[in-house]
């Protein structure tokens, strides 16, 4: 059995271990081989203080651990991607809590010049698988190179694989557990249909670890570290979303969320992200790309949909595209609802749904104007 390999595994299963963590151990002990062969008296005398990892039998008790883990990723082809890997996410390496191995199975670049993670609520609506295919599908138009990061969940998250899937661009499904079971069950063909498709599937569990309800949000700080943005499709007022999204921004990733009624409970979430300007307003991939800054002329991508003349605005609606029709400029949500004689909250409120609705644009410093 390759040793190297054997002890980066070990090293790596430690509980309770991480990326910052391990560095700083490695560079006192020299490497994971001195550290499984040195004396626990050795390994407290180089760190200054003693730790449960340095006992004979914790280090033993992983290395047999890491035994069994390798047996079964050579059985099933899986690749074990260790932090010095070149193969190991680059955008991962900037979150000091992320996982010192990960096992990976399909070929995936998860490296590419542009991630997106897309997540939300597993109870999704009709209206949120909609805009996930929508916007995959603008996205796949103007980046043909782009990868789509989610998680396997049922909802939004399995919307984005899906989409991803139908518009020939990659996929990675982060797990919550280890590769010998794909959970939850019913996703288990498209879990085989991603890596079809040139996708992956990615988790830092060993095939041996329990399944814990822990596990989930753990994952998310994966999923919010392997992208450059983060986009929340909907989401109620609590949420794994709203996690994912507080990691991303914690790690200096880009938030954004659609907006949506403020009625309707799958959009508070994304509402309050919003509102607090924790996330960026989206309503389709124009947005995001001009908000990244990506190298991508979006003047010759014929991506927006022709509205119908309105024909489905209310009456506070439509007397607000009246007023910004007749606007030389665009115009301050102050001045807006001044224009239509209406309290600035209800104002506010109908400017979210006719941006939702793609019939205006949301600019700096609280300005719209018609698209």
């Amino acid at each position: 059995m390759n040793e190297d390999l054997l002890h980066s595994v070990a090293f790596a299963a430690l509980p309770g271990m991480n990326l910052d963590v391990g560095r700083k151990l490695l560079e006192v002990v020299g490497s994971e081989a001195d550290f499984f062969k040195m004396k626990e008296g050795e390994l407290v005398s180089l760190v200054g203080t003693s730790n449960r990892w340095f006992t004979r039998s914790t280090r033993d008790e992983v290395l047999r651990k890491a035994d069994t883990e390798i047996r079964f990723i050579e059985d099933k082809n899986v690749n074990a991607v260790y932090y010095t890997s070149p193969l190991y996410p680059r955008r991962l390496l900037e979150a000091n809590d992320a996982p010192m191995m990960l096992y990976v199975t399909g070929a995936c670049d998860m490296n590419s010049k542009h991630v997106v993670s897309v997540v939300g609520t597993r109870n999704a609506t009709a209206a949120g698988v909609k805009f996930c295919d929508n916007f995959v599908g603008q996205l796949s138009a103007m980046l043909p190179d782009v990868v789509i990061v989610s998680g396997l969940a049922y909802g939004i998250d399995i919307a984005a694989h899906r989409a991803a899937m139908a518009h020939g661009v990659g996929t990675v499904a982060v797990m919550a557990r280890g590769l010998n079971r794909i959970y939850p069950a019913v996703h288990r063909r498209d879990a085989v249909n991603i890596i079809k498709h040139g996708g992956a599937l990615v988790t830092d569990y060993m095939s041996q670890d329990e399944m814990h309800k822990g596990n989930f949000l753990a994952r998310n700080r994966i999923i919010a570290a392997l992208a450059d943005v983060t986009v929340v499709v909907e989401s109620a007022s609590h949420g794994g979303s709203l996690v994912t999204a507080s990691l991303a921004m914690s790690y200096n990733r880009d938030v954004m969320a659609v907006p949506g009624r403020v009625t309707d409970e799958m959009s508070r979430g994304c509402n309050k992200l919003i509102a607090g300007n924790r996330a960026a307003l989206l309503t389709d991939a124009n947005q995001l790309v001009e908000s990244m800054r990506w190298d991508v002329d979006i003047r010759q991508t014929p991506i927006a949909k022709q509205l119908s003349l309105f024909e489905d605005l209310n009456e506070n609606e439509q007397a607000i595209v009246n007023v910004l029709r007749g606007a030389e400029q665009p115009m301050h949500a102050n001045d807006i609802a001044h224009a239509v004689r209406q309290p600035a909250y209800l104002v506010t409120s109908t400017l979210v749904e006719l941006d939702f609705k793609g019939i205006i644009a949301t600019l700096p410093g609280s300005r719209y104007q018609l698209v």
